[in-house]
């Protein structure tokens, strides 16, 4: 026995072999690692770690767990409105585990917002369900680009459930929870580097305090209640639920406090569509396709829009043998076309679509046909009735001795309800601030006449030359 013990001993290195395989492994090592320095620069070192790490943190599905993503905006479609959804309904989660919170208070806003940082997660159960919610931030460099996304984690077994039920639970305690304010938030829209950026809206003008004609205010309201009762009939005549009005008429004459008021009295959120801003159909489309329902989308100025006053360019350019859908030239008045009346319109349902100018007569015919704009509004000068609402709201009287007189000038100047409402603000004595009203208008009175004997003097000097051009 001593013997085998021995001689299997004997089939073992020395003490030294093994120091010497030692010291020859650790000197070869030393070498690559030196090499490996000299020849791989660190940033490209980093770069590898970043996309190692990236990919197994993404791409590794543990076996226990199904996962949902739901992004914040996908790059082929549009906002995915269940993000903001989810986003309002975990910030009623965030519980005492929730070491780190971003909070803020933005303008429009009463309340503070809370929210979760990058990875941190929320655990919420339903039925006994546990759902794990993670928040992340995509980079640049990945396959899907940058952007904010939620992933779901939760037992593979209730993955219908989840889908069919918690879902619909998240979405339907939003809209409980948002009801439950006792007046919707109006939200101002605008563009800002191709995104919609909101702030609250506060513009008290309704439809009693607007200066136009009773008869034309009634005729406005009538048509709204009838757009609002009529989402049946549009459906069973297959037209987009949708209303176009076209305000058209000189600056300050209230075609802004006309949208303002029919924003409150539809309860409906603003969108202004700056046209200038729009770099190409694609662009103008997926803009649109981004406001809410319940709202308001308005293109002012139109007429300042050069792509808009003649179709000729827009049907050159779809008729161009290079051009494409996914194209990047400048958006097309035929682009406008098909998103307020043609196919793409078909997204824009319980919108209201309005359109202003100070010149209608500029304007391609195209834009202004019934299904486009279905009701054409003259915002004129200020008349009597308008002026007694001005005058209601101002200085908050209903009669006046100088009233008379102001009535006798007023229609038979242009006055704007502007800067009628601007002598007014000068004082709050009723006496002297309808006194400079009364002079503003006997000053702009003069002034016309002046200038229309300047016109009919010009146009009777440029008659007679022709006459005498005509003679010689």
């Amino acid at each position: 026995m001593a013997a085998l013990l021995i001689q299997n001993l004997s089939m073992f290195p020395s003490t030294s072999s093994l120091l010497s395989l030692y010291a020859s492994f650790s000197t070869s090592l030393m070498l690559f690692r030196n090499v490996y320095q000299e020849l791989v620069p660190k940033n490209l070192e980093d770069f590898v770690k970043s996309k190692l790490k990236s990919y197994f943190s993404t791409h590794k599905i543990s076996p226990c767990y199904d996962t949902f993503i739901i992004d914040r905006s996908w790059r082929d479609i549009s906002t995915n409105k269940l993000f903001k959804i989810a986003k309002f309904y975990l910030s009623t989660k965030i519980g005492p585990e929730n070491k780190i919170i971003r909070v803020g208070k933005f303008s429009g806003q009463k309340n503070l917002t809370a929210g979760l940082v990058r990875g941190q997660e929320i655990i919420d159960s339903f039925q006994g369900i546990d759902i794990k919610w993670h928040f992340d931030i995509q980079s640049e460099e990945e396959e899907d680009g940058a952007g904010e996304y939620f992933k779901l984690s939760f037992d593979p077994k209730h993955r219908d459930k989840v889908f069919d039920e918690y879902l619909k639970h998240v979405i339907t305690t939003h809209d409980s929870m948002t009801k439950n304010n006792k007046e919707r938030v109006l939200m101002l829209y605008s563009l800002c580097h191709g995104n919609w950026r909101s702030i609250e809206f506060q513009h008290s003008a309704t439809f009693d305090t607007i200066a136009m004609d009773s008869d034309l205010k009634k005729s406005i309201v009538q048509d709204i209640d009838r757009f609002l009762t009529r989402k049946d009939y549009y459906k069973r005549i297959g037209k987009a639920w949708k209303r176009g009005y076209l305000l058209y008429g000189p600056p300050e004459t209230g075609k802004s406090s006309l949208i303002a008021a029919m924003a409150n009295y539809l309860k409906y959120d603003i969108y202004i569509l700056e046209l200038s801003d729009i770099d190409s159909d694609y662009e103008l489309r997926s803009t649109i396709l981004e406001t809410d329902r319940k709202s308001i989308i308005v293109v002012e100025d139109i007429d300042c829009n050069s792509e808009v006053l003649d179709r000729s360019k827009s049907e050159d350019h779809s008729d161009s043998s290079d051009s494409s859908c996914d194209s990047d030239d400048d958006f097309s008045l035929s682009s406008l076309l098909n998103c307020v009346d043609g196919l793409w319109s078909s997204s824009l349902e319980e919108r209201i679509i309005v359109f202003t100018t100070n010149h209608k007569e500029v304007l391609d015919p195209a834009l202004l046909r019934p299904g486009r704009m279905d009701m054409h509004i003259q915002m004129s000068y200020c008349s009597r009735e308008g002026f007694r609402v001005l005058v209601s709201n101002y200085l908050e009287i209903k009669e006046h001795p100088l009233f008379k007189e102001i009535d006798e000038v007023i229609e038979s100047v242009e006055a704007t309800p502007a800067s009628l409402a601007e002598e007014m603000m000068k004082s709050d004595d009723p006496d002297i601030a309808l006194a400079q009203v009364l002079n503003f208008l006997n000053q702009k009175k003069i002034e016309e006449h002046k200038n229309l004997t300047k016109r009919s003097t010009m146009l009777r000097c440029g008659s007679a030359k022709l006459d005498l051009d005509w003679y010689s």
